[in-house]
């Protein structure tokens, strides 16, 4: 990472925008035309509901508590969490970790805005298979700091390789 401003910036920062948008619009849909309340299902496909859950905790519910005192706290951690990837975008020159973070980045701000605005983020995706749920129930924000998070690593992974092929080859003197 450079100590030189992005290139790829404001295009983080629209990406970053467009996954907070759709985010908070897939949640309005979810719950003023579709009208989904609490403890409400909507069948959409054999594995594939809208199942509405308030979530008070962090990723997978863990640390679950609906007091204001969590609430701040998790809005505040998130909020540095949020900071500090907005910085590290400001320094990335590699688009595809700018994309990443935008996701975490965009991800994170839709979260954040449910608990200062409900007290708890709104989740609705529930992919199962039968009675058989390999995942919790989520919303876009959560898919897109996942997918953020799994790309960084990924690139991670596969450009430190690439790099270390490329140090241990041995130069033409």
């Amino acid at each position: 990472m450079s100590s030189a401003r992005s290139p790829h910036l404001r295009f983080g920062l629209m990406f970053a925008a467009a996954a907070f948008l759709l985010d908070q619009l897939t949640k309005w849909v979810i719950t003023v035309p579709l009208s989904l309340e609490p403890k409400g299902v909507i069948e959409i496909t054999s594995f594939f509901d809208l199942r509405w859950a308030e979530n008070c905790g962090i990723s997978l519910s863990m640390f679950a508590s609906c007091t204001d005192t969590t609430r701040w706290t998790l809005v505040a951690v998130t909020g540095l969490v949020a900071a500090a990837v907005a910085f590290w975008m400001t320094r990335e020159q590699a688009k595809g970790d700018v994309v990443a973070l935008a996701m975490i980045l965009g991800g994170a701000i839709g979260n954040i805005v449910d608990r200062v605005r409900f007290g708890y983020v709104v989740d609705f995706a529930d992919l199962h298979i039968g009675d058989f749920r390999p995942f919790m129930i989520f919303n876009v924000a959560d898919a897109c700091i996942t997918l953020g998070v799994l790309l960084l690593v990924a690139r991670a992974l596969l450009l430190g390789e690439k790099a270390g092929q490329a140090d241990a080859k041995p130069s033409a003197e």
